[in-house]
């Protein structure tokens, strides 16, 4: 069956991204960004209600159910504190290659080697993040604007998994003990 252009590939080897496509990652990040712990907080919710799975490696809140203990948990704010400094750091030097690089680096090599997170939660968490920004800035994120952010998140995703590959990830046991 023949795969129609940008389906399921579009993950995995990203095209790069353009000025415009910068321009509008930057300014509806602005906007974003102004409201960082909310935006934050509402991400990583989402993926912990939609993804229960990816709670397993916070030992913090693994057994928080409750969505609503989950939103005022000090430990998921700072956490959601760091993803959106991180994004905010990406989309700051989007026209530096080294810096993101680094970036990513510094990202991939702490969730593979320290806290061994699998490397599908960075797909499955710029799912999130696209959902979320869509429902939450309508009229920043537009389907012209997601698909900039789109391309940029592959990218990360990319880079992400070249960094596990880099330091031997091998695919963890997934019993939890």
């Amino acid at each position: 069956m023949e795969r129609k252009q940008g389906e399921v590939d579009h993950l995995e080897r990203p095209s790069p991204l353009t000025d415009k496509e910068r321009v509008m990652i930057q300014d509806s990040w602005a906007k974003v960004y102004q409201n960082c712990e909310e935006a934050g907080v509402a991400i990583l919710v989402r993926l912990f209600v939609n993804f229960p799975s990816s709670k397993l490696y916070f030992s913090q809140f693994k057994d928080i159910e409750d969505t609503e203990e989950l939103v005022h948990s000090s430990q998921l704010r700072k956490h959601a504190q760091r993803v959106m400094n991180a994004i905010n750091t990406l989309v700051g030097n989007i026209d530096n290659s080294e810096k993101v690089a680094s970036v990513l680096k510094l990202v991939g090599k702490a969730h593979a080697l320290k806290h061994k997170v699998d490397p599908v939660y960075f797909k499955i968490l710029s799912g999130v993040i696209l959902e979320v920004l869509g429902e939450e800035y309508p009229e920043v994120v537009t389907p012209e604007v997601g698909a900039a952010w789109t391309k940029l998140l592959a990218t990360v995703c990319a880079g992400i998994k070249a960094v596990y590959e880099e330091v031997g990830w091998t695919q963890q046991s997934s019993s939890t003990g």
